[in-house]
């Protein structure tokens, strides 16, 4: 196993300022992996100096859109020659199944090679005409890099989450202080050493693991970082945003959810059935964008509530590691407790738990649960409106699509959405009036590189993937020429 006591600050892995160390944990045992290098304030300054002067004083900003490109794409192939071992490091520092983060590191690869193509691109449209009124002057737009960027990404996709934030950054020609979960930060400091071996210039990227208060609070608050990107809980995007208030820093969020998954009469049931699994029990449910509230109208409550308690009862759990497994455990103590609180919260409240709910037979050690079903929810549940982040899937029947619509819109969140039925004019009819900032007909989770996103409400603000992400790291500046050989003469006659 890779040593992880070091922080990688300004090009080199150097010791933190203070010693610290703080260990990260198999969630399927409960086994140490490694004791981590923890930063703190001090390390954080020293990683955002480092980053202001690569970008202030260094190359990555003056170069081309195409000269970036060539290190984003020897960084995705650095990936890709890893994507086993990268993969198999996840499954022990998150405890998803390997297929699972097999697929999350392809993806992350691709974002790579996603945002190098968008750098090239940016060479050809850098700066536009811009047509003016007063033909004596003339106007350019001209995109430039905001700067130095900060990044705090969340446990549930680690190293994922981290290449939606340092792909587009970099593409733009921003520099970046990374602040990975201490759930989970093993794989970020792995893409410090493939950035590394890429060539990427020193201080363009810093990763700084470290707790919540001592380095991520440290780094929303530095005044040397001009942008700051977030995912993860509505609390701390609230005590983030405040943060940025005082410099009133350029900041991008992405929150909660609690999205809803409207189920129409004519649908095949065995098609939903496997949606509604895909949307709740993928990654053990914890993923922001999961479908947790399901609404289905009630010629086909009964049938459909059936036979997802079947297919729920046959999912295979297990370490992530083992072949076949679907469900692994959650990611920590603290998680698999708070899940089990709002279980038995959802039992008091009145809803039918159909099934799981419970640690399974045969697993002893690790944080396993299994797959959970209420039923007849009531809509002013806590169950119903907050985020479990967890493999657990709350429904309740609906007749008819005013009623599924304002149900679904009922909600503080609003990250995502789904429908399903046959006609496929009210699909995207029901589509259109979700308020909701991903939308998915007839499936649940599809997450593509190349389409924006992003939440409504206390979802978060502004958006990640696709040209919206690059967008994120780019200011906007305009530049106006006087081209007249007549003087201004306001003053001077």
């Amino acid at each position: 196993m890779t040593s992880y006591d070091q922080l990688y600050i300004n090009g080199q892995w150097v010791a933190p300022v203070k010693g610290g160390t703080f260990d990260t944990l198999d969630p399927s045992s409960e086994a140490l992996i490694a004791k981590v290098a923890a930063a703190t304030a001090e390390d954080v300054d020293l990683a955002v100096k480092a980053a202001r002067q690569a970008f202030d004083e260094g190359p990555w900003p003056q170069m081309s859109g195409s000269a970036r490109a060539a290190v984003l794409r020897r960084i995705a192939q650095g990936i890709r020659d890893r994507q086993q071992e990268l993969a198999e490091l996840e499954v022990r520092d998150n405890g998803k199944p390997l297929p699972e983060a097999l697929w999350d590191i392809g993806d992350t690869a691709g974002c790579f090679d996603f945002y190098a193509d968008l750098a090239e691109d940016l060479d050809s449209h850098l700066e536009q005409p811009v047509a003016l009124a007063d033909e004596r002057f003339s106007s350019v737009a001209r995109k430039e890099p905001v700067g130095v960027a900060g990044a705090i990404i969340p446990w549930n996709f680690p190293m994922l989450m981290a290449a939606w934030k340092v792909a587009p950054a970099l593409a733009a020609g921003c520099s970046m202080v990374l602040k990975p979960s201490e759930l989970t930060p093993l794989t970020a400091l792995e893409l410090a050493r493939i950035a590394d071996k890429a060539g990427l210039p020193a201080g363009v990227l810093n990763v700084v693991p470290g707790l919540g208060p001592d380095a991520g609070a440290p780094l929303a608050e530095h005044p040397g970082i001009d942008k700051l990107a977030f995912t993860g809980s509505v609390p701390t995007g609230s005590r983030i945003m405040q943060a940025a208030a005082k410099d009133i820093k350029n900041i991008s969020l992405e929150l909660g959810g609690k999205s809803p998954f409207i189920v129409f009469a004519d649908s095949d049931i065995e098609a939903a059935v496997e949606w509604i699994m895909f949307g709740i029990f993928w990654n053990q449910g914890q993923v922001c964008s999961a479908t947790s509230r399901v609404l289905v109208q009630r010629e086909v409550y009964e049938p459909l509530l059936g036979r997802l308690k079947e297919e729920a009862a046959k999912v295979r759990i297990g370490n992530g590691l083992e072949e076949g497994v679907l469900l692994g455990p959650l990611v920590n103590k603290g998680q698999y407790d708070k899940v089990l609180a709002a279980i038995s919260r959802g039992k008091e409240e009145g809803a039918q738990l159909v099934y799981g709910g419970e640690r399974p037979t045969g697993f002893e050690q690790g944080f396993y649960l299994q797959p959970t079903i209420f039923a007849d929810v009531p809509e002013d549940s806590w169950i119903w409106q907050e985020e479990i982040f967890g493999p657990v899937v709350c429904i309740r029947p609906f007749d008819n699509e005013a009623e599924a619509l304002r149900s679904a819109n009922d909600s503080r969140f609003g990250l995502a959405a789904a429908v399903m039925s046959k006609d496929l004019a009210r699909c995207e009819r029901v589509a259109r009036k979700l308020r909701a900032g991903i939308v998915w007909i007839n499936c649940s989770q599809p997450t593509f590189t190349e389409a924006p996103w992003g939440g409504y409400k206390q979802s978060g603000i502004g958006r990640e993937l696709g040209e919206w992400g690059l967008n994120n790291y780019l200011e906007t500046k305009q530049i106006t020429r006087y081209d007249s050989e007549q003087p201004w003469g306001w003053y001077i006659k």
